[in-house]
Order: structure tokens, then sequence, then C-alpha cells
């Protein structure tokens, strides 16, 4: 139950990042890209403030003293969400997402590889291979339907 749980609540979490990108970006179109992504973090701040507030339990390592390599993670949703609020309106949401979702995959495809960050190794075998070359096909084929689309219109 547990890990059926965790995969639709990561389903979920796909759905609202797919929202968030299409509404941030249209935002990011119309009043700026550092704006909306400022609108973001802001807003996340204030929530994520209060639920550590009122409901994160005591742990042994706190932020002040966890790995500060730990702590750059912080650096990658920033880059995320700037590239997210420019590219979207330039290539649509289907694409960003594909785009999105591809290099999320193939980028924990080589961390499982090498084990890097601490975690454990999981290599790469044919069936990953295969993987890599179907997200590769599917940036392709949404590229393909993009281009052929804004020709017609």
């Amino acid at each position: 139950m547990t890990v059926f749980f965790a995969v639709f609540m990561l389903i979920l979490g796909g759905v609202a990042l797919s929202v968030q990108s299409s509404i941030n970006g249209r935002l990011g179109n119309s009043v700026g890209v550092i704006a909306s992504a400022w609108l973001t973090f802001v807003i996340g701040f204030a929530i994520s403030f209060l639920l550590f507030f009122f409901f994160e339990s005591n742990h042994e390592v706190t932020l002040f003293s966890a790995p500060k390599w730990q702590l750059s993670g912080a650096l990658f949703g920033v880059m995320y969400m700037l590239i997210v609020v420019f590219a979207v309106p330039k290539i649509g949401i289907a694409a960003a997402t594909v785009c999105t979702i591809s290099g999320q995959l193939i980028m924990s495809l080589i961390i499982d590889h090498f084990g890097w960050l601490d975690n454990n190794i999981i290599p790469l075998g044919s069936n990953r291979y295969v993987a890599i070359l179907l997200l590769i096909g599917a940036i392709t084929m949404i590229y393909m339907s993009n281009k052929r689309i804004a020709k017609s219109a």
C-alpha cells in the first residue's frame, strides 16, 4: 500500500508540475521570467514555512549541520523554474514536459549507474539504454508534431 501511495503521489506531483509549468509560462510571458519565478518561490516559502513550523518532526541533522553539498539542491530548483518559465511559451507545455522528464530520467540513470550523491549503484543495462532511445524518440515526435502544427497554422 505504501508503494502504491508513493507512486500515486508522484503521478499527482507530475500533474501539478505540468499545470504549474503551463501557468508560470503564461505568467512569465506576461510579467517576465524572473517575476514569475519569484512569485512561485515566495508562495512556496510561505507554504513550506507553515508546514515546517506546524508539522515537521525533530531530526538529528538540521539545515545548519547537514553536509553543505546537500543544500545545493535548492539551486537546481531555481534553475528549473527559470528554464521552464522561459521555455514553455516558446515550445509549448508538452514539449517542455517531455524534455524535462527526459532530462530527469537520463540524469537519474547516470546517477544510478555511478552511485553519485550517496545513492545505491544500479548499473545501466540494455533495458535502460532502450529507455534512453525511447525518450529521444519522444522528444523528436513531439518536436515534429509542434513543427507540423506551426506550419499549418
